[in-house]
Formats: C-alpha cells, structure tokens, sequence
C-alpha cells in the first residue's frame, strides 16, 4: 500500500528582526532549549562556512522517541532554511523549511512548511494530533525570540 506524506504549513509573526530569528533556526545545537519534543541534537558535519549539513535528531513523537539525521540547505539563505530526510526510523521521508520575511518594527515573518511521510500509516485523529504537535515548533521559536535576553546572534 503506497502512502502518501502528510504536509503541514503555517505562518507567525515574530517580534524579533530577521537576522536574530536566522540565528535561533540555525543554531540547531540549541533547540532542545526551546523545542520542547527536540530532546538531542548531535551535528555530524558541517558545510565549508561552518553551518551543520547533516544532523541527527532525538525527538519525542506520538509517545515513543524517534531518531532521523536531516541534511540542511542555506543555498537561499537568509530567506529560506530548508531540510530533507537522509534516515529515519519510523519516517520514509521528511522534507520541511523555515521561510523568513522582514515583516517591518523590527519583526520577522516566519513560515513553517513540512512534509512527513511515516513508514505506517496511522489514524487520522493520531495525524492530526501529530501535525498540532509539529507546527508548535513556530510557537515555540517565537516564545524563546521574544523572551527578555534571547540571543541576538548564534
């Protein structure tokens, strides 16, 4: 049985400027501080300006822990952080990005799009429970911005 992946989109308004929520979506060592289902992060290498390319993530997920390893393209950087899937566990594929906007006052624009294809194919109120999970990631990015003392930098 073919399965199809599951795509989820949303967008918020960060009340931090552009290059100061770059450097939070970026700084991937540090979203087991602010992504509260990102439980380890380990980067396994870098691109040649120093950015992770490939890493591997320990996430929780529909009550279990998953493990999958992302390679990350900053070819349309600063405007767009995208992802895709190299391994997985219980993931076929996964293919996501962070696109950022200067919404102006000094606050970022912010969209989320990501596709997740699981190897079993699972009930419609457990997807939709998964995609509300997934999509608080943004909420969770704008908490930690816009938090007093966030980092203004990576």
């Amino acid at each position: 049985m073919q399965t199809m992946a599951e795509t989820a989109t949303d967008t918020i308004t960060i009340a931090a400027p552009l290059d100061q929520v770059w450097a939070i979506a970026t700084d991937l060592e540090r979203y087991p501080a602010w992504a509260h289902d990102v439980k380890d992060v380990v980067i396994t290498s870098r691109d040649d300006e120093g950015r992770p390319s490939h890493v591997e993530f320990r996430t929780s997920a529909l009550g279990r822990s998953t493990h999958y390893t992302l390679q990350y393209d900053y070819s349309d950087a600063p405007a767009t952080l995208a992802w895709t899937m190299v391994k997985g566990d219980i993931q076929r594929s996964i293919e996501g990005a962070y696109r950022f906007q200067p919404a102006g006052d000094g606050a970022t624009i912010v969209q989320y799009d990501l596709a997740i294809e699981l190897v079993v194919p699972l009930p419609g109120f457990v997807k939709r429970r998964a995609e509300r999970r997934i999509l608080n990631a943004i909420k969770e990015m704008k908490a930690f911005a816009e938090t007093p003392g966030a980092p203004a930098h990576a």
